[in-house]
């Protein structure tokens, strides 16, 4: 794309619309994305997918990126697809990153998270900055992959010096839809790179980093108007495009379907994100010790939250198999016999793409546990592995940020995994309600249907709207809880 970049027009809000109205969710996974339409009125939510595709990273002399035209192409066609719309709103994964040179063209493919470029970084930087300060300004979780060390891994190379912007995945698609540049609040907590308690850019950290404060676009809050859709063949020309909660975690949180403040999440895919709602940060020692993440909610409200690595392990498994059936596979699993060998869901051998259950065998052999035998057991060691993770997140949420829990929402694709969600059930001890299963998309919608008057005002009613409109499931917790804690004891937690 050509042309220089713009702010974007960030007070700005979406025509008013009273009675039902359709909008576009484009809603990029780690894994795929889709284009959903969503029909909303204040007494329906009715979604549907209108296109759905791959997103398959591309390694090419020795990193690996993520294939951001193919992506932006099927986005594209799934705009044509999904004919006129009200709205439309993108959200993605976190923390990757394109950049952009002072004509607004893009500086080659993002680099995935994954990629090994920022093996050691944390160290170095954190050794300069200060892991204390760090997160008394970020509030965010140490993972190898925030925005922060992937600058500090790009550090000196040509296509940094030539950066003049730095666009989020969302926010460069929605750059190249509408021509205006910006960032969004949610997904700028991300980075490592924002300051959680005044809520904007963190200039001096970035500064004292080496990364020049001014590659960071302005920021505006979910529900304003980004800009109208460029011309283009075929186009839904004129259309807003909507800032909604961008990082699809921000989305997935507003339809939660929860009454009330004592809840848990646990938005389940590729990661589990696990954690409460909060009005303000949890920036404490002890906090910082537990890992725990202080990412921006819709309404400016506070994710506070612990990554687990999630069904990434799954999914890499049923990769190494040839994606065998995986309903018979998790029936075959839930007849295994219970905590045979459990792993550590969030060791680092399991962040890169390869043979899932080589290292799961690995893991056992470690620990002294009996290795799977077969891919049920697998499964079985996965998901309780998971399950136990939950629940150390749950409850050193509740502890860490003195919010009672008394009860877990799973949202997301896990929460059609019913043995995932009854384990989870088990080790938390606390009911577990799964669904809706398209959280993302819904909550991508719902905040374009608030902006333009249909549906709101606040989150509150935009969740007992969910509620209301979208089939859950009740897992009650069984047994005891001492299977748990041993399992707990053999990993050493």
């Amino acid at each position: 794309m050509t042309g220089q970049p713009t702010a974007a027009t960030g007070g700005a809000t979406t025509p008013r619309r009273v009675g039902p109205l359709r909008v576009a969710a484009v809603d990029l996974g780690a894994s795929s994305g889709r284009v959903v339409t969503a029909r909303i009125d204040p007494d329906t939510v009715d979604v549907t997918e209108t296109h759905r595709f791959g997103n398959d990273p591309v390694h090419a002399a020795g990193t690996l990126h993520w294939d951001i035209l193919r992506l932006h192409h099927e986005i594209l066609a799934g705009l044509r697809a999904a004919g006129p719309v009200h709205s439309i709103g993108i959200d993605s994964w976190a923390v990757d990153y394109g950049l952009l040179d002072a004509t607004g063209a893009l500086l080659g493919n993002p680099v995935h998270y994954r990629d090994a470029r920022t093996d050691g970084v944390p160290r170095r930087v954190t050794q300069r900055l200060g892991e204390e300060q760090l997160y008394a300004t970020t509030g965010l979780q140490q993972l190898p992959f925030n925005t922060l060390y992937q600058l500090a891994a790009a550090a000196g190379t040509p296509q940094l010096a030539a950066a003049h912007r730095l666009l989020l995945i969302p926010d460069l698609i929605a750059y190249w839809l509408t021509g205006e540049i910006g960032a969004e609040h949610t997904n700028a907590s991300t980075t490592q790179l924002y300051d959680v308690r005044r809520r904007t850019w963190a200039t001096d950290l970035m500064t004292d980093a080496g990364i020049r404060p001014e590659l960071l676009p302005p920021l505006h809050e979910p529900g304003t108007v980004v800009g109208p859709v460029r011309p283009g063949p075929g186009l839904p020309t004129g259309t807003p495009v909507i800032a909604v909660g961008s990082h699809d975690t921000a989305s997935a949180v507003v339809a939660v379907p929860a009454t009330g403040e004592h809840f848990a999440y646990i938005s389940c895919g590729t990661w589990s994100l696990v954690g409460v709602e909060l009005a303000a940060p949890v920036l404490t020692d002890d906090s910082r010790r537990a890992n725990f993440t202080n990412e921006g909610g819709v309404d400016a409200t506070v994710r506070y939250l612990r990554n687990v690595m999630g069904l990434w392990l799954l999914r890499e498994s049923l990769r190494a198999w040839g994606d065998p059936d995986l309903p018979a596979l998790l029936a075959r699993a839930g007849r295994e016999p219970p905590f045979a060998a459990v792993v550590d869901p969030d060791d680092p051998a399991y962040l890169p793409p390869g043979d899932m259950p080589a290292r799961i065998a690995a893991a056992c052999r470690r620990t002294g546990q009996p290795v799977p035998a077969s891919p049920a057991a697998t499964v079985r060691c996965v998901l309780e592995s998971l399950a136990l993770a939950h629940r150390r997140a749950v409850r050193q949420a509740q502890y860490l940020s003195g919010r009672h829990v008394d009860v877990v929402h799973v949202v997301g694709g896990g929460a059609r995994n019913a043995l995932l969600c009854q384990l989870t059930a088990d080790a938390c001890g606390l009911p577990v309600i799964a669904g809706p299963v398209e959280a993302t998309a819904i909550g991508n919608a719902l905040v374009q249907a608030r902006a333009a008057g249909v549906v709101g005002p606040d989150l509150a009613a935009l969740r007992a709207l969910v509620r209301h409109t979208q089939p859950l499931l009740r897992y009650e917790p069984r047994g005891d809880e001492r299977p748990w804690r041993a399992a707990e004891q053999r990993l050493g937690w």
